[in-house]
């Protein structure tokens, strides 16, 4: 029997709630801020359904205040990840012959579910485990994951399109899903990101291993609690906590291996997909590699640009979530007229960011992941400040005696070719190239051709010319280009997400586009009235 279109409407992106004070989605949130801090969960692995508390046992911790345990999860290791493997083939049969319709209507109840009871909870686990703020907590753990599991049953709908048929015929297309189980490799940065890969996947009907970055897991033990509220049958996806690389062996090792749904470093992911090439004799079939990695997003200003909203955006842009996030401005290119007015707005911006706890609803940074990307992020600002070609403009809030804070962190380069414009950095440092004002088409030329990421990229102008003049130009650096706005803040539905190059696959999540990775369509082609005879009429005398 064919899948129909699902009995929905367009979906609309869920509202976001802005926790001013005195709303009760404030009051709501604290509480459960507060009763989440109180308890320390054992995070288990999910296997076939059944929660399995085994492997050695680590810490997940509030990165701001890291001495506070928010809850503690096992190893599984490569034995726990061929267990999943198993429970996923066992689960496989019946849920790829439940019709897409019931399957989204799983996922649609998992989005209401979330949308409403769990909202806080997951909201509370993303600012313990993650370090969001209240708002970056809402609109990424809350509203993106519904809409992700809303839009996707819809777009799901639209590659239901039937094939045309002659008389005599009737021709149909099904939508299998890939042969064997897909990996599911998900960040720490984003919540709603770690539960759509899985959750895409398996919407087409795939079984699933998802292995969650270990400092997520606080915020995927709650993601996956909602999948199983939502009535998600057993073994669908299964869920191994961990180092990454013992269960990445595991599963690329499996001949059952389908795909690998990534998202995370570049260096990973192209490990991951060395791995397949070595061994891609020995699987059932041509595994489906789907990867979202790194990024180096730049933005430019015309000479023309709005020099306010200009700054606004660079500081949102680039600290937002301690520049956590693929997307995140890193690299700024600006006119030599602009420079002094802009640089004088963005030092005032930061002074007046305040970075700590964010259960304090008027923190706007909160800390980086751990002590690895402090170390990290605080060697780069030791360089930079010993580098003669470098200036410092901003950099202050740097400290890790509670928690990782590193603070928004402003550098001026004097080199367009300065590694800081080139290598991705994952943390709040933006730097900054001056330019010439006679030298636009050297610095289109520059941004296209400094780093090897496409992800995002900004443009600010009011000039029209130069507006089509520059998207036309930087075609290829970035998979998503904005135009007067800050190159983060990607919407489900409406800027479908992902970058080209050294940034990924391009698959855009949130789109029919990555769905379409999923499947195996099948033809089937039925005849009413068979041929019986074997001669064509062109092969008779006249």
């Amino acid at each position: 029997m064919l899948d129909l279109p699902l009995p929905t409407p367009q979906p609309r992106n869920e509202t976001t709630l802005h926790y001013a004070p005195g709303s009760p989605e404030r009051a709501e949130l604290k509480a459960e801020l507060l009763r989440l801090s109180g308890e320390c969960p054992d995070v288990p692995h999910v296997i076939g359904g059944e929660h399995v508390h085994e492997g050695e046992a680590f810490d997940v911790v509030s990165p701001h205040a890291f001495r506070k345990v928010v809850a503690r999860a096992h190893a599984g290791g490569r034995g726990m990840a061929e267990r999943a493997i198993a429970a996923a083939k066992k689960a496989a049969p019946a849920w790829a012959a439940m019709p897409l319709e019931e399957r989204a209507r799983i996922f649609l109840r998992a989005a209401d579910l979330l949308a409403g009871p769990y909202r806080q909870t997951l909201n509370a686990a993303t600012m313990l485990g993650q370090s969001k703020t209240a708002y970056q907590a809402e609109i990424d753990a809350a509203c993106e994951l519904v809409d992700f599991l809303r839009f996707n049953a819809h777009y799901a709908t639209r590659l239901l399109e039937q094939p045309s048929s002659s008389p005599g015929m009737l021709n149909s297309l099904e939508l299998r899903p890939l042969e064997g189980f897909v990996l599911a490799v998900t960040p720490f940065n984003f919540t709603a990101i770690a539960g759509n890969l899985p959750a895409s996947c398996a919407l087409m009907g795939n079984v699933v291993v998802w292995k969650p970055a270990e400092t997520q897991a606080l915020a995927a033990y709650h993601t996956m609690a909602i999948f199983e509220a939502a009535g998600l049958p057993k073994g669908v996806i299964n869920v191994v906590h961990g180092e990454g690389q013992p269960v990445g062996d595991a599963c690329l090792a499996s001949p059952d291996l389908a795909g690998v749904h990534f998202t995370g470093s570049t260096r990973v992911f192209q490990s991951i997909l060395r791995g397949v090439g070595e061994k891609i004799a020995s699987y059932k079939s041509y595994p489906r590699v789907v990867g979202e990695t790194g990024g180096k997003d730049f933005v430019l200003a015309h000479p023309s640009a709005d020099v306010d909203a200009l700054a606004v955006a660079l500081v949102r842009g680039a600290f937002e979530f301690s520049g956590q996030k693929c997307s995140a401005a890193s690299r700024a290119y600006v006119p030599r007229s602009l420079w002094p007015g802009l640089r004088e707005r963005l030092v005032a911006h930061v002074r007046a960011l305040r970075i700590g706890d964010p259960a304090d609803f008027r923190t706007f940074m909160g800390a980086v992941i751990d002590a690895r990307a402090y170390a990290r992020l605080a060697g780069w600002r030791e360089r930079l400040a010993a580098d003669a070609s470098c200036t410092m403009i901003t950099n202050e809030g740097w400290s890790n005696a509670d928690g990782y804070f590193a603070g928004p962190t402003i550098v001026e380069v004097s080199r367009p070719d300065h590694p800081l414009l080139a290598e991705e950095l994952f943390g709040p440092i933006l730097g900054v190239y001056v330019y010439d004002d006679a030298k636009l088409e050297e610095v289109l030329t520059t941004i296209d051709e400094t780093s090897p990421y496409a992800l995002t990229g900004a443009l600010f102008s009011q000039d029209r010319a130069f507006v089509g003049h520059a998207t036309r130009r930087l075609r290829q650096a970035a998979g998503n280009f904005y135009i007067n706005d800050k190159p983060t803040g990607a919407v489900v539905g409406q800027q479908p997400f992902g970058g080209a190059r050294g940034s990924g696959t391009n698959d855009k999540a949130g789109s029919a586009l990555n769905l379409l990775r999923w499947v195996s369509p099948r033809t089937v082609k039925e005849t009413f009235v068979p041929a019986r005879s074997v001669g064509y009429p062109s092969m008779t005398e006249a």
